[in-house]
Order: structure tokens, then sequence, then C-alpha cells
């Protein structure tokens, strides 16, 4: 049986474009995801990750925050980003690693009890990728929503 960490990690390996990424899971606790990924396949013209590398990595660590936090509470839905913002701070010379969370006033269990009451429901999240020194390179908030699957199709894809 896997676990929900191994099974986040083939989910985001199916997919071609994340693969090509080879993002792994640094760790999930305490309501955050870590992501990682080697700089090499993500250099840009100037030596440093390619922006566009950087906002797929935090779209996709917020999409496995919402995955593993329905996960826990025994829930399955299908799950957007509905929308976002990145901030590039400064160039990252060094392996891409990012940490989601949900935002300051963000309530995950709030947000389970609106998904199993109207089939439907958004959060906000963060996420931050650090450079070597502590600084902050990229920021990034985004609204996830999160869509009830009927029961049947449910079940099909778990």
């Amino acid at each position: 049986m896997t676990t929900p960490l191994q099974h986040l990690q083939q989910h985001y390996d199916s997919m071609p474009p994340v693969a090509v990424m080879q993002l792994s899971i640094e760790g999930f606790a305490e309501h955050r995801l870590g992501l990682r990924a080697p700089l090499a396949p993500h250099v840009n013209d100037k030596g440093c990750a390619f922006g566009g590398s950087l906002a797929s990595l935090m779209t996709l660590a917020g999409w496995g925050l919402v995955w593993l936090e329905l996960d826990a509470a025994g829930m399955e839905a299908d799950i957007y980003v509905a929308d976002s913002t990145i901030r590039y701070l400064a160039p990252l010379y060094d392996e891409l690693r990012v940490t989601a969370e949900a935002a300051a006033d963000a309530d995950w269990g709030a947000f389970a009890t609106r998904l199993r009451e109207r089939g439907r429901a958004r959060i906000e999240l963060v996420a931050r990728v650090p450079l070597p020194d502590g600084r902050v390179a990229t920021t990034f908030t985004g609204r996830y929503v999160a869509i009830a699957r009927p029961l049947a199709a449910a079940g099909a894809t778990g």
C-alpha cells in the first residue's frame, strides 16, 4: 500500500511536463508541503532558474498541499488553481526548493466543511522559494478551488 506522499509523487510523475521537471517531495508536516527540483533542467539563458519553472513548482506545491489536506480529511475532489500572483525578487542559482502553506487567514477546517456541504470550496495558499542565504527568491499567492467528484467517478480515479 502506498502512502499519501508516495501517491502524490506518483501523480506528479505521471504528468509528462511535470516528470521532466524532476521534482521530488521534500516533506509534508504541519500543513506545509515542500518540493524540490535540481537546477540543471530549469536553467535559463542567464544561468539561473527559469521563471516559468519557479511558477510551475510553486503551483504544483499548492495543488499537492490541497490534495494532501483533502486526503487527510478523507475526501476526494478535482483541484484547480483559480488565480495566482508571483513576485520574482532575486535570481536563484541553486536547487529549486519551495514550501507551500495556507495563507494566514485561511482555514483548512472551514475549507473541508464547505466542500462537504456545498461540493465546492476555495482556499488561498502562499509559497516561497528561498535563496541559499535565507532570503526569498520568489513568492506566490494562489487561490485553489476543489470540486467534489461524483461518487462513481471518485472511486474510479483513486
